[in-house]
C-alpha cells in the first residue's frame, strides 16, 4: 500500500463526508507530528506500536560497485516496534 492508497484507506473508514484532502490532511499532520516528536522522544501509540530513534555506530562498509573498503559514518534511525494488538492482527 502506496500513501495514495493509505489516504482512500483513511478517507473510507472517516465516512462519506470526508473529502480526499481531508484525509491526506489528517495523514499528513500525523506524519508530521511523530517525525517532529521522534526527534526528542520515543512516540508510542497503544496498540499500534512504538517509535524510537536508534543510534548506529560508526563501521566499516565496502562500496558494492567498487569492491572498495570504506569507512561508514556514525548515523540515527528510525526504529519502529510494533505493539500487541498490530501484532495479533497480522
Amino acid at each position: 500500500m502506496n500513501k495514495g492508497q493509505l489516504i482512500e484507506a483513511v478517507q473510507k473508514n472517516l465516512g462519506k463526508d470526508t473529502t480526499k484532502a481531508a484525509a491526506d490532511a489528517a495523514l499528513n499532520a500525523v506524519i508530521d507530528s511523530i517525525t517532529k516528536a521522534v526527534k526528542k522522544e520515543n512516540v508510542q501509540i497503544i496498540g499500534f506500536g512504538t517509535f524510537s530513534v536508534v543510534k548506529r555506530g560508526a563501521r566499516a562498509g565496502i562500496n558494492p560497485q567498487t569492491g572498495e573498503k570504506i569507512k561508514i559514518k556514525a548515523s540515527k534511525s528510525v526504529k519502529f516496534k510494533p505493539g500487541a494488538k498490530l501484532k495479533a492482527a497480522i
